[in-house]
């Protein structure tokens, strides 16, 4: 089903792409005939009104559209478009009965457009084809019989079965006891993620091995999938400041090549002997034709698209080319310790307390968090007793939690809530290795919970890439300072500071902004969301698994591999590399011509490549970053 539906698709690709060049091809045709009879064969007939209805039947096909653009950009306030002066440019041709000419520049500039679309359209069809893969029809489960069913018409709580090689359609839950995924389309990595019975399944994600039945949890346009598709198609609509510098600058300096041109048709009569009419205007109109913008204002965004599109990719999610530019100059990435640069699943190493029977206790008020910890107490002691009862359950950020138990306080966190609660203890935190989970009941300490992370396997490559581009790398976290400094030490990061609450990392951010120039900071997007807004510009790291890490960060990284970050700053780096190669070429040999063509050297044949042949180069180079297999 999925090979035909992709086969379909690219049919589809292939007959839009004809249907781009018609115009031109109906153009070029007659045009070749008009040529041949003025060159070639010569006959009597073809002359005076004969000869200008041929070249006008050739210049209409690809001539119209852009007078049509033109008139509606004039209706909109937009006078001097490039649609205008293609316009302008083209009729002062005819008038002047350079039909030959004035056919040419539409005609090229009409196969330039073509390319420019097709270019536009593959760079966003890639993106969709390379992340939405989901198939049209899945097989639901009826009272124990399969039936076909549409996608877009199951709803939340009917049960889909996942036959082996089959990608999910839809955001659901495991109710097989288990089942492997390649989750490529949404995290850019291809290793095997198995499930559980109960964990999350997302659309975009390809059933392995073995048949698997899930629990859809919501519709086919709710899809974490279908977020994200959107994210990256509206991303353009974040102009990045060369962007909008360019198009500013284009809405000035199109009026003042119209000037120039008038100027250099009009000027000459005033100095020049045998001044003719005729040559001034052929040499403003060509003056016309070169300074089109089209180069400019096409390449560049599309650049922008390019960057976005290779970013997402590799599993990256930029929310607009402003932010591609903002990773190519960050000096300094500021990050979180525990889920971004360690793997964030903590294993109990050993329990130290005065009263073990309140294990349960504990881990009942821990089950009211979503910090890795709570999960890996509740991994260890087991499911939450349902008889514990808990009152006034309160989370203080950066310490831990309290709740009330029979009428008894409860609390559990670090060693900085024990000293806040005015509860003493006989241990020094500072002499036990590991993170240490701290207790106290009815305001007597109990003792504590000793538990590990370990450090992922990328981390250390990813710190050594980002310091090989020239980025200082920070480490902040909540965790004890000997806990932080060991991972520091072993990542060879260069400054890293623990003990932290949350305002704590805001200020230490601060700081670093106020002696530095660029500040990406990296985290959950969700716990740090001070620190995400404060800095330049937030990346998340693990967003699959969350809507408000998606919804507030400004890059968000798919899986959790620290990895991306080098990538992404490349990705930005490259980008903005293409579209300044791209500045300079269009004026670059846009200037050449314009001097050229005000001297009478260079033709309208000059002309339609200082225009159209630029603009096809640069598109071009804005395309060649997506086709780049590896950044690092």
């Amino acid at each position: 089903m999925e090979t035909a539906c992709c086969s379909t698709h690219e049919h589809k690709h292939e007959e839009g792409a004809i249907q781009l060049f018609i115009p031109a091809i109906l153009s070029a045709v007659l045009l070749g005939l008009g040529l041949a009879l003025d060159h070639i064969w010569k006959p009597t007939f073809f002359q005076g009104y004969s000869r200008m209805a041929l070249y006008l039947l050739a210049y209409l096909p690809v001539g119209f559209p852009v007078l049509k653009n033109a008139v509606k950009s004039i209706q909109h306030g937009d006078f001097f478009s490039e649609f205008f002066l293609m316009g302008i440019a083209t009729l002062g041709a005819i008038a002047i009965a350079e039909y030959p000419e004035a056919v040419a520049v539409m005609l090229f500039y009409a196969v330039g457009e073509a390319f420019q679309e097709m270019a536009v359209k593959k760079a966003k069809g890639n993106i969709k084809s390379l992340l939405d893969q989901r198939p049209d029809q899945v097989h639901i489960l009826v009272n124990g019989q399969t039936q076909i069913k549409k996608a877009k018409d199951v709803n939340p709580g009917e049960i889909i079965r996942l036959k082996p090689g089959e990608k999910v359609a839809l955001d659901g839950v495991l109710i097989s006891e288990s089942a492997s995924f390649n989750t490529s389309a949404l995290t850019g990595e291809s290793i095997p993620d198995s499930k559980r019975k109960g964990e999350a399944v997302l659309a975009g994600m390809i059933n392995l091995q073995q048949t698997a039945e899930m629990e859809v949890k919501a519709l086919y346009a709710d899809s974490k999938l279908s977020k994200i598709l959107e994210l990256v198609q509206n991303a353009s609509s974040k102009k990045a400041p060369t962007e909008l510098f360019i198009r500013k600058f284009a809405k000035i300096y199109t009026p003042v090549v119209v000037g120039l041109a008038i100027l250099i048709c009009l000027l000459p009569y005033f100095w020049v002997e045998n001044y003719e009419f005729k040559e001034w205007l052929y040499r403003s109109l060509i003056f016309l034709v070169i300074s089109c913008p089209c180069a400019l204002v096409i390449s560049i965004p599309l650049g922008y698209f390019g960057g976005i599109g290779a970013a997402s990719k590799n599993g990256i999610l930029i929310k607009g080319g402003n932010y591609l530019d903002l990773l190519a100059k960050v000096d300094q990435v500021v990050t979180d310790k525990t889920g971004t640069l360690t793997e964030g699943n903590f294993r109990v190493q050993s329990v130290r307390l005065k009263n073990p029977e309140l294990l349960p206790l504990i881990n009942a008020l821990e089950s009211y968090s979503t910090h890795p910890v709570a999960s890996a107490i509740q991994n260890h002691v087991g499911k939450v007793d349902p008889s514990i009862i808990l009152d006034k359950v309160e989370e203080i950020p950066g310490h831990g939690l309290k709740g009330v138990y029979e009428g008894k306080s409860i609390i559990v966190g670090n060693f900085k809530l024990l000293n806040k609660e005015g509860i003493s203890y006989d241990d020094d935190p500072s002499q036990i290795p590991g993170t240490l989970i701290a207790s106290a009941y009815d305001g007597k300490y109990l003792g504590y919970i000793q538990i590990a992370d370990t450090i992922k396997k990328s981390s250390a490559k990813a710190v050594k890439l980002l310091q090989k581009e020239g980025v200082v790398v920070t480490m902040l976290s909540g965790d004890k300072e000997n806990v932080v400094q060991e991972v520091a030490k072993e990542l060879q990061i260069d400054k890293a500071y623990g003990g932290l609450l949350p305002e704590d990392k805001v200020n230490h951010v601060q700081e670093i902004k106020s002696k530095s120039g660029i500040v990406a900071f990296v985290g959950d997007g969700i716990n740090d969301a001070p620190v995400v807004a404060l800095s330049d510009i937030g990346i998340a790291m693990g967003g699959l698994g969350s809507d408000a890490t998606i919804e507030t960060a400004d890059v968000v990284i798919q899986d959790d591999n620290p990895l991306k970050l080098p990538i992404a700053i490349k990705i930005g780096k490259m980008t903005k590399g293409i579209v300044w190669q791209n500045i300079g070429l269009a004026f670059g040999v846009k200037a050449i011509v314009l001097i050229l063509g005000a001297g009478g050297v260079a033709t309208m044949w000059e002309a339609v490549f200082a225009d159209v042949g630029v603009a096809f180069l640069a598109i071009l180079n804005a395309i060649r970053i997506q086709r780049k297999k590896s950044f690092i």
